[in-house]
């Protein structure tokens, strides 16, 4: 085995068998190429990742391959989830050489970690190939490569590097309006979606169109997002048996998924699908949210109340075997009843993708049109094919699973815990707070500690305590803070937003840069590498620099604190040129200025019946708005407000209107005042 062996990491436990001599990333390592002036090889992959396997059994399982990798290169593995800050680095790199970026991510640097070359996949022999060239090429002419590492790395200090903004803008409708009239001509108004293939589902970004098409009362943004939303249910990216999503489609029919499943698109997902019925109520969506809840907990929660990060596309060495039959398997499973299943979720003889007789389930047209095709009553289909679905799903849990990569990760667990809040504003199920809660404590209890985070949960070795604790990024203290607000705005208990406060000024601290008004990823305090970098742009989650910039707006407002409103306002100001450009990549951003424009309602409920009001206050789409109160508080807003009648306060720009004492009088004063 090599150096991996010790490692609690799923991904580089997967290389401990390797023939190359991997190390993790440290010090160690890192002194060895310096002391034997050997190129390092930096790979980068994560455990559910399909083309690391491919890479890992193609190359890394090759004896010759290891063997020119051993004698001229010192050799690291990195679990990008891990170490998302080493990841953020040579993802410049590619990006910067190739204009495109991925997983593997392969990456050949000098000794002193500054990068010269960087890839993603690569056939066998084109490794070795690029191997041998690269360590010619530094033998040969290390003053060259030298030059070019130079270059290199400044281009990835200043990549996406934002500069500071002073003077205050005044943001407008249209500058919302110029945004999304950019990032419409990417929409893919049949299919839903953007663009063509492969499609993710980027669920911060329906987030934000959803609430632009209710604020702005835009019809054409209203529609295309209710498509995305059914179509994504409906496709193969969706578990029609077990329920969740996968990481992306492959096609632009959201038919063939990339079979792993990643906590922190369902955990967003859950959220999405949970707002969107509050705005517009779709049985559709609820079902999404109950299965895809479901399917988290069945599969992904720890006994502890953690959730694990992922589950592999690949079982039994084959991507996707754990989800596809053939029809033959369905009518062994349902005998009388396949026809009509099959029929449902286009099931065929010759199969319904690449691989022959195998078929994913997807669903195309409406249950009505469907049952009518069928020559059906509605109800009576969809109690059959349940009953079917149930019987599907029961055989293929005999099946070979899929691998679980069992790390527990602080900011997906926080995107988890938020998505859980949602689903509790929303469906008022209390199975939803309590899981929430129990994730909740989990986090205080196994990745706080005093006022800083760890990022991955390190569970206990026998007779080595709690084992090693890995440094939190921004991220965790941003989906963390984020989530805490959420579980405070459903429970009333203002420990979560002390919780928060405390994280809040952590990463002030350690992370925000008052030159540039912009937090760094990494804290003063972590490990210093060839560049200290700021996470900027919004992608399959939103920016940690975003979530802060929101985070600090609603903490500001509930806790009536200039500096947090202050930092939230300049971060705006200095990402507010680039919203127009590509909204898609500042959805979140976008989120926040969607607020600026329409303001936030502060939305207090005193006394002994706040609850009850507040259940009552969420089944009515207000985006733009926070909610706090209970039976006692000691919130700014909150005081002097508690008398033995409950009362709904509306205020908003530092004014209240007069109480209300039921919510229909609260509605009429949010109405009374939209701009």
């Amino acid at each position: 085995m090599n150096h991996l062996a010790n490692s609690t990491s799923p991904y580089l436990l997967q290389h401990a068998n390797n023939p190359v001599n991997w190390y993790p990333w440290g010090t160690e390592a890192l002194q060895k190429a310096k002391e034997e002036n050997k190129l390092l090889i930096v790979s980068i992959g994560y455990s559910a990742c399909h083309w690391c396997h491919v890479m890992e059994h193609e190359s890394f399982e090759d004896e010759q391959v290891a063997a020119v990798m051993n004698e001229y290169f010192v050799c690291i593995k990195v679990d990008r989830e891990e170490r998302p800050d080493v990841d953020q680095i040579y993802m410049s790199a590619v990006q910067l050489i190739s204009g495109r970026g991925g997983w593997p991510l392969n990456c050949v640097c000098l000794p002193d970690q500054r990068p010269i070359y960087a890839g993603t996949y690569f056939r066998k022999n084109d490794w070795t190939s690029l191997l041998f060239n690269l360590a010619d090429y530094y033998k040969q002419k290390p003053a060259d490569a030298l030059e070019y590492a130079e270059r290199l790395t400044e281009g990835i200090q200043k990549y996406e590097s934002i500069g500071f903004v002073e003077s205050q803008p005044g943001y407008t409708k249209a500058d919302l309006q110029t945004i999304v009239s950019n990032w419409k001509k990417y929409f893919d108004k049949t299919e839903g979606g953007m663009g063509t293939a492969p499609k993710f589902p980027m669920p911060n970004n329906w987030q934000f169109l959803l609430r632009y098409a209710h604020l702005m009362k835009d019809e054409e943004t209203a529609a295309l997002t209710k498509l995305t939303l059914q179509k994504m249910a409906y496709g193969g990216i969706y578990d029609h048996l077990g329920g969740g999503f996968a990481r992306y489609s492959v096609d632009g029919l959201w038919h063939v998924p990339h079979f792993e499943k990643m906590l922190y698109d369902n955990a967003q997902l859950i959220g999405l699908y949970a707002e969107a019925h509050t705005w517009q109520p779709d049985e559709l969506y609820r079902r999404v949210v109950t299965e895809t809840i479901d399917f988290a907990v069945r599969e992904l929660l720890s006994p502890d109340g953690g959730f694990y990060a992922a589950l592999d596309a690949d079982s039994e060495g084959v991507e996707g075997k754990f989800y596809v039959f053939t029809k033959n398997e369905i009518k062994d499973i349902l005998g009388d009843e396949a026809e009509l299943f099959c029929s449902y979720y286009h099931i065929t003889d010759e199969g319904n993708w690449e691989e022959e007789q195998t078929n994913i389930l997807f669903k195309r047209g409406i249950n009505s049109e469907l049952a009518e095709a069928l020559g059906l009553p509605v109800n009576e289909m969809l109690e059959r094919i349940a009953s079917s679905r149930k019987k599907v799903f029961e055989v293929r849990g005999k099946r070979v699973r899929p691998g679980l990569d069992n790390k527990i990760l602080a900011s997906w667990n926080g995107l988890m815990l938020k998505g859980l809040c949602e689903a509790y504003r929303a469906f008022n199920q209390n199975e939803y707070l309590d899981i929430a809660l129990k994730n909740a404590n989990f986090i205080i209890n196994k990745l706080t500690h005093h006022t800083r985070l760890n990022r991955v949960y390190a569970p206990p070795v026998v007779g080595e305590g709690r084992g090693v604790a890995t440094p939190a990024f921004l991220d965790d203290y941003a989906n963390i803070i984020d989530a805490f607000i959420a579980l405070y705005e459903v429970s009333f208990d203002e420990q979560w937003l002390n919780h928060a406060i405390k994280l809040t000024n952590s990463a002030i601290t350690h992370s925000y840069d008052k030159t540039t008004g912009i937090f760094f990823y990494t804290a003063d305090d972590d490990e210093q590498l060839i560049a200290r970098k700021s996470e900027i742009m919004d992608g399959v989650t939103p920016a940690s620099n975003s979530v802060m910039a929101r985070n600090l707006q609603k903490l500001g407002l509930l806790f009536d604190n200039a500096q947090y409103l202050d930092i939230s306002a300049q971060l705006l100001r200095n990402i507010f040129p680039h919203l127009a450009k590509y909204g898609s990549a500042y959805s979140n951003w976008a989120m926040l200025l969607l607020d600026e424009v329409f303001g936030v309602y502060e939305v207090a409920i005193a006394g002994d019946n706040a609850e009850t009001f507040r259940i009552e206050m969420e089944k009515n789409y207000i985006p733009n708005k926070i909610i706090l109160g209970g039976k006692k508080g000691s919130l700014p807003l909150l005081q002097d407000k508690y008398s033995s009648l409950t009362q709904i306060f509306i205020c908003k720009d530092k004014t209240c209107g007069l109480p209300a004492d039921n919510i229909v009088e609260a509605i009429k004063q949010i109405e009374a005042t939209n701009i």
